[in-house]
């Protein structure tokens, strides 16, 4: 695998808040533990990347930045390696592009290795989804 599939440019992330409001008002939701993800089919064509992507962990639970920044890393690593296999050949090979929320949920602060298998069984239920 080519190493330019492994990056997560800016613009694969979700900034707008018009399409984050957009995304949270009309969008479907499922929960794997330790993510909730909120995911909905983008017709605007005009994306660069088949998905855009909002990583977030809650302040509530989770009062450290340092511990915050922590799980939005481990989310986007495990995220950033799996997007190519499992999302965007899916996506591409269906001609769909998506919006996408990830919330960390969680109680505690898990393992990378754990998170990326959690990653890995989310991404593989969102073509499920996305499939009907």
């Amino acid at each position: 695998m080519a190493i330019e599939n492994k990056t997560f440019k800016k613009e694969e992330r979700l900034c707008s808040k018009k399409l984050i409001a957009f995304l949270y008002d009309n969008g479907s939701s499922f929960l794997f533990y330790p993510y909730r993800v909120v995911w909905k089919e983008n017709t605007i064509s005009e994306q660069q990347f088949p998905a855009q992507v909002l990583i977030s962990a809650p302040k509530k639970r989770f009062k450290h930045s340092v511990d915050r920044n922590l799980i939005k890393r481990r989310i986007k690593e495990a995220y950033r390696n799996n997007k190519q296999d499992l999302l965007y050949s899916f996506l591409t090979g269906n001609d769909k592009y998506i919006l996408l929320a990830i919330n960390y949920v969680g109680k505690e602060i898990l393992d990378y290795k754990i998170m990326e298998e959690k990653m890995r069984g989310v991404l593989k239920m969102l073509q499920k989804q996305i499939m009907g």
